[in-house]
């Protein structure tokens, strides 16, 4: 009791120099739970960006993208003939018969969907790969572009059966002057995995998310409901059949940012495209198994290609990149370089009141106190002065964190093409083409209590190395040196 008594005494008498050590450790800690703060905030932005790949809770994304090779006069050498034949039959041939659609200024409206950059493949894909090791779940989707041409069919010169579609990728040719033609990409999600998927309920800003009824339903990307004007409850139409909107989704940076959604059994009957999927959701059992789950899936689907979270993230780029890259070098370095300044100051702070305590601390080991004694007074004393340090630096460090919160600007984060996706397939009114996305992220810098903890230890740490240092000169004191300064 005399020991904690005659310590708190101590502190109290040394008031300027208590305060000034604890302030020294409490702003050093300060730093470094501001700048870990503020790099929490920017792996939760990040992971923000990321963690939607394709879909919410998604690892990769599978599917097998058209290469079209001009080196090859036009053709798909990566295919075979079965595909090919899949492919024209997806996509509708080459041509848009017009002499079929009936006499020279008949008007005449048609639909259809083609396949902007993907090749289909069976849905049995999907169950092969939730077999897989490594995989705790897989869903099938499927993307397209839905083409609605509208018009009068002209006069045609004799031996002119209608226009020829440009070849994937040229962009060349295009529909006659009386023709008008428009394009949305629509993907078919599979409603009964609610938690992967090209979108999930999660996602979902305005309305609500598909029922489980065989209702025609439609989610439409809040971009294009606002382009078209178009809201829940009103009727949207895909091929020739009406949808009734129930709902409005933010697409997150990286996802599948198709303006429409609708159940996946319902495209793929409208689309003649039963029992076929061009995409598969992939979760794998933890982030460990993603590469080998990866190679696996390439290997099980021919000419596969797999999108994971690192392909992603190491397309993401804006300022949200440059802050965290500047907060992991430079913020990392000045919070290590402030909180070992301020260890050397309460260090020095320590030895300076030793070296001015040298009559007090002999002459209590001439009243008989050892150096055991006499060391745990001083390092008492110092962690006391580092447990000060450490609220302050809590204190000053959550305010430090707060105002990063209330006046940092917005980050903009940026997903460009991949470099290496090849040439796009430009539908006949360029569908197909997806432009890089980019979004603007909220900063933050939260403070966790664990965070707060390890600060309140830092500066016990510091006032434990500044005690021990102290403790040491202490302990080579005599009680010879008190008498000199004795008066």
């Amino acid at each position: 009791m005399f020991y904690v008594t005659y310590l708190l005494a101590e502190l109290r008498r040394r008031k300027g120099r208590t305060i000034l050590t604890a302030l020294g450790l409490g702003i050093g800690v300060a730093l470094v739970v501001t700048v870990t703060s503020l790099s929490s905030g920017l792996d939760k932005a990040q992971a923000e960006v990321l963690e939607p790949l394709t879909g919410v809770g998604t690892d990769m994304s599978v599917t097998r993208p058209i290469d079209f090779s001009p080196q090859s006069g036009g053709g798909f050498p990566q295919l075979s003939e079965k595909e090919r034949e899949q492919l024209e039959k997806e996509n509708g041939g080459g041509r848009l018969a017009l002499t079929d659609l009936g006499e020279p200024g008949d008007h005449f409206s048609r639909d259809t969907f083609a396949s902007a950059a993907q090749l289909s493949f069976p849905d049995g894909k999907v169950d092969e790969i939730q077999k897989l090791d490594g995989v705790e779940s897989a869903v099938g989707g499927l993307t397209l572009s839905s083409i609605h041409i509208e018009g009068v069919v002209p006069d045609l010169e004799q031996g002119s059966g209608g226009f020829v579609r440009p070849a994937p990728g040229t962009g060349g040719g295009g529909p006659p002057d009386n023709i008008n033609g428009s394009s949305l990409s629509v993907s078919g999600v599979d409603q009964r995995n609610r938690e992967l998927g090209a979108i999930t309920p999660a996602q979902v800003t305005t309305g609500r998310y598909f029922g489980s009824s065989g209702a025609r339903e439609a989610i439409l990307n809040e971009s294009y409901a606002a382009r078209e004007n178009v809201t829940v409850g009103d009727t949207i139409t895909l091929g020739g059949k009406k949808f009734t909107v129930v709902g409005l989704v933010e697409t997150p940076l990286g996802g599948q940012a198709s303006d429409v959604y609708v159940k996946l059994a319902q495209l793929q009957a409208l689309a003649d495209r039963k029992g076929r999927v061009n995409t598969v959701y992939v979760r794998a059992t933890s982030s460990d198994e993603v590469a080998a789950v990866a190679a696996d899936i390439e290997s099980t689907l021919d000419s596969g290609s797999v999108t994971t979270a690192q392909d992603l993230a190491e397309r993401v780029s804006g300022t949200l990149v440059d802050a965290k890259n500047v907060a992991g070098t430079l913020g990392t370095a000045l919070a290590v370089v402030a909180l070992l300044s301020a260890f050397l100051i309460a260090s020095l702070l320590t030895l300076s009141s030793v070296s001015k305590r040298i009559r007090e601390l002999g002459t209590l080991k001439a009243l008989g106190w050892s150096q055991r004694l006499v060391v745990r007074q001083v390092t008492g004393e110092a962690l006391v002065q580092g447990l000060l340090g450490g609220a302050i630096g809590v204190v000053l460090g959550i305010a430090g964190a707060a105002l990063i919160g209330a006046v940092a600007p917005s980050l903009e984060a940026a997903v460009g093409a991949a470099e290496d996706a090849g040439p796009r397939f430009f539908g006949p009114f360029g569908q197909g083409a997806v432009d890089a996305q980019s979004t603007d992220v909220a900063l933050s810098a939260p403070v966790s209590p664990q965070l707060a903890l390890a600060a309140v230890g830092l500066a016990l740490l510091g006032g434990l190395i500044a005690g021990a240092v102290g403790g040491l000169r202490a302990a080579r004191l005599r009680p010879a040196e008190a008498l000199r300064h004795v008066d």
